[in-house]
């Protein structure tokens, strides 16, 4: 049983720094965690800032953030191999970033990323000023509802880290509501073609993409809707 944090566990909040699982969520993934081989939480968060806000359940998920370019196992966070030489290159983006848009910029460590929600009139400049400093440094763009990231060009996504965790798995399922999640489901289709089970869930919200509903099994509304689901497999 595998999950999305942002508008999945969380509630999608002007200050990104803010979100936290809706109540009962943490619970409920800590009761998972005691039934199921494997449960965790799949999330472009850094791995410390998924920690903080699990606890108690921190210990007992597996955690994959940053798109899969972080991890935690055994006790410590660890690194997709190839992503150390890239820290300075996304430092120095970090900083033309602020110098530009200022608040608008979160700092991941491994990535950074630029959020309009509250600036939605920036939209098309952060997103043009994104495609430039790919191309300037070599980092990859990538798109998400009212944000763009950057991030190393490495072979890493939702579907990669999935596909991994599944082996040996005899059926899988992930909910998810942006498009950093349609990886994940492509992950699913494959291991269905493998004759895993899967079960691929849309979190509806005002700013989900019709792409991620369109393709699930099941459609939820809402991190609500997400809880009641995890909560329905306890029962």
């Amino acid at each position: 049983m595998l999950t999305d944090f942002d508008g999945t566990l969380s509630l999608i909040v002007e200050d990104p720094l803010a979100a936290v699982p809706v109540p009962g969520a943490v619970d409920a993934l800590l009761q998972l965690a005691e039934r199921y081989r494997l449960v965790g939480v799949v999330s472009g968060r850094p791995v410390a800032y998924l920690r903080a806000r699990l606890r108690p359940a921190a210990d007992r998920l597996w955690l994959s953030g940053l798109y899969g370019l972080e991890g935690f196992d055994a006790g410590r966070a660890v690194e997709a191999p190839g992503v150390a030489p890239w820290r300075d290159t996304v430092a120095g983006t970090v900083a033309r970033a602020r110098s530009r848009f200022g608040d608008l910029v979160e700092d991941k460590g491994l990535s950074v990323t630029l959020h309009v929600r509250t600036a939605p009139e920036r939209d098309e400049e952060v997103r043009a000023w994104a495609g430039a400093e790919a191309v300037r440094t070599g980092l990859a763009v990538r798109p998400a509802k009212a944000s763009v990231e950057l991030h190393p060009p490495l072979p890493s996504d939702k579907g990669t880290v999935i596909e991994a965790a599944a082996a040996g798995l005899a059926a899988v399922c992930f909910l998810g509501d942006d498009l950093g999640d349609l990886p994940a489901f492509d992950a699913l289709d494959r291991l269905g073609e493998r004759g895993v089970a899967t079960v691929k869930v849309a979190v509806r919200t005002a700013e989900a993409p019709s792409a991620v509903l369109d393709r699930a099994d099941v459609v939820v509304d809402g991190p609500e809707g997400a809880l009641a689901l995890l909560v329905s497999e306890l029962l």
